[in-house]
């Protein structure tokens, strides 16, 4: 009941993201690589904040569990708190460095004035994508699935929409063989950037709204009550948080360091890069919602001082997702060419991608292990090892032996992608085999 939405949230973004990545790759592969070039850095910032997002959502789980209400609600206050703080960093941050990343990063001439207009627009909207993360997580926390799931599917239409006005120009449409005409802006990349970002608003003000008016666990008084910050509070979110902050940062500068050598390949490898993790995201999305279930019922059964139930919590979420995500592994295989072909119509960005697509199936059982593990022992207040391992397995597995392969031998995308393979299966081994020493169960210091 926890994860059934989420699935079906994380499978609807997924959905989306194909259709978003599909307007912007029909523009070519020169669009397609100005997005590519600042996705892996949107990840990093994302990824962090997400992490402190969890962190807030496990100890407002762990007290609903212990049905210590006022407790819950200074919780949710203080995470306000940390959106602002956090809002005015990152923002400044990301504004700043926009157009230098392209730079940094190594992309074509051609490409980094596109890349670079794209990450100015996108860091405006970070207060709110912050907003958002820290409300969904909470929200989640309380054991509600459905409410991030409608308003994402309401944004997520929104932002679809947007593309289409703000992508293209305007053009005459056939329908059923009625002919009209569809006005656009014709805004090309700087579109997709605008409609991005004010989906994120909306997603962001949805999810407050809830927060401030739904009857919940988690609805609060705003007046009449302490706005300061609590260091005691914000020392907890910060021990759990820190270890899942670094784990997200090391998956994601190593994506940046892997994007970097891909640019050494060439403009159709680093298209070709982008649109298969694009595709590759419909086998892993969804299985967060066992993640995320895994995250709440193991809090608030820990919370509740009922160990036997988190343990049973936490064999049910890992089952399913493992089964989930080796379907979808399959499908990935099997449809490879059909899913690049979705993205872009050039012939050479389809056949490398669909190459690197099938190589990378093969590791979906134990990616699974991965991120529903990741989720369990995060339910546990046990972050620490999930880091460790991620540390292991993104830069030992991965980005050594890319890098010999790729700047040594000459070897192609395939190398990038073979070595991602044997990250995830080790990744995914080192994560399960601290799940099975059940240290997650009293990892928890208050």
């Amino acid at each position: 009941m926890l994860a059934w939405p989420v699935i079906l949230d994380q499978s609807f973004q997924t959905m989306v993201q194909y259709v978003d990545s599909a307007m912007v790759g029909s523009l070519g592969a020169v669009a397609t690589a100005a997005v590519a070039a600042n996705s892996s850095t949107i990840w990093l910032v994302n990824g962090m904040m997400y992490a402190f997002g969890a962190a807030f959502a496990v100890l407002a789980a762990r007290q609903i569990g212990a049905g210590q209400k006022e407790e819950v609600h200074h919780t949710v206050r203080q995470s306000l708190l940390a959106v602002l703080g956090f809002a005015v960093v990152v923002t400044s941050v990301m504004r700043s460095i926009a157009y230098e990343l392209p730079i940094w990063i190594g992309v074509e001439d051609r490409v980094a004035p596109l890349a670079g207009t794209y990450m100015g627009i996108i860091s405006l909207a970070y207060p709110f994508m912050i907003l958002f993360m820290f409300m969904a997580n909470l929200i989640r926390s309380s054991g509600d699935t459905r409410t991030p799931l409608i308003s994402n599917i309401v944004t997520n239409i929104t932002n679809v929409v947007g593309n289409f006005l703000l992508i293209f120009p305007t053009r005459n449409i056939d329908v059923f063989g009625t002919s009209f005409t569809m006005p656009g802006a014709g805004l090309g990349v700087m579109g997709a950037a605008i409609a991005t970002a004010g989906a994120t608003m909306m997603s962001a003000l949805i999810l407050f709204g809830v927060l401030v008016f739904k009857e919940s666990p988690l609805k609060t008084k705003f007046r009449g009550v302490s706005w300061k910050v609590d260091w005691k509070v914000m020392r907890q979110v910060f021990r759990l948080g820190t270890p899942l902050a670094l784990e997200r940062a090391t998956l994601s500068i190593g994506q940046i360091v892997l994007t970097i050598l891909v640019t050494r390949i060439g403009t159709v490898s680093l298209a070709a890069h982008h649109l298969a993790i694009t595709a590759e995201s419909i086998t892993y999305m969804p299985v967060s919602g066992f993640s995320m279930a895994a995250t709440t019922s193991v809090a608030q059964s820990l919370g509740a001082r009922k160990k036997e139930m988190a343990i049973d919590y936490a064999q049910r979420c890992l089952r399913w997702g493992i089964m989930l995500m080796s379907g979808t592994g399959v499908l990935m295989f099997i449809f490879s060419r059909q899913l690049m072909g979705f993205f872009t119509p050039d012939m050479a960005v389809i056949a490398l991608g669909s190459k690197v697509l099938r190589i990378e199936a093969f590791a979906q059982p134990f990616f699974a292990m991965s991120i529903v593990i990741g989720g369990i022992l995060r339910g546990g207040g046990d972050t620490k090892w999930p880091f460790i391992n991620s540390l292991i397995g993104m830069w030992l597995v991965r980005l050594v032996p890319a890098s010999i392969l790729i700047l040594g031998f000459g070897i192609g995308l395939e190398a990038a992608w073979g070595c991602m393979v044997a990250d995830l299966v080790v990744r995914g081994l080192l994560n399960y085999r601290r799940y099975r020493m059940g240290t997650y169960l009293d990892a928890w210091r208050d």
